[in-house]
């Protein structure tokens, strides 16, 4: 049997801000905050899901799914590509980009997939439950305006 290699799933995030500055989080089952996002999709043309054209597209994708915002994905954010483990043994590869929200006024909705929704001031984000990583590229986020 050849070898075959494990990989590292990948998850895609956004990190967006509304009108008054403040960033979009969810609450996940683990009770942490995190960034929207998620895989790319690969598609099922049997089942007309279409494959996502790359990594910006299933950002801006995801983002509407989870939230109903449309965003603009834009920049990897410096810092926010990093590994992390959710549980112990399954280990994620973030990939994080900063957003340009298009509705910002919209009142971002709660999906399925999520516990909770969120919008956090700058100052508020490094008191919440969420993995360090996220802190860092949200921060990363700030300091670019």
């Amino acid at each position: 049997m050849p070898y075959k290699p494990p990989v590292w799933p990948v998850s895609v995030k956004g990190v967006a801000l509304d009108a008054q500055d403040r960033v979009l989080l969810l609450k996940n089952e683990r009770q942490e905050w995190e960034l929207p996002g998620g895989r790319l999709e690969i598609g099922d043309e049997a089942d007309g899901v279409l494959a996502d054209e790359s990594p910006e597209r299933a950002v801006e994708r995801e983002l509407q799914e989870e939230t109903g915002w449309e965003v603009k994905a834009g920049p990897l954010i410096d810092g926010g590509v990093w590994l992390y483990e959710p549980i112990p043994g399954r280990r994620v590869l973030i990939v994080t980009y900063g957003c340009a929200v298009l509705t910002p006024d919209r009142t971002p909705v709660l999906s399925h997939e999520h516990k909770q929704i969120g919008l956090f001031a700058a100052d508020e984000v490094p008191l919440l439950n969420m993995p360090q990583g996220y802190k860092q590229s949200i921060a990363a986020w700030y300091g670019r305006m």
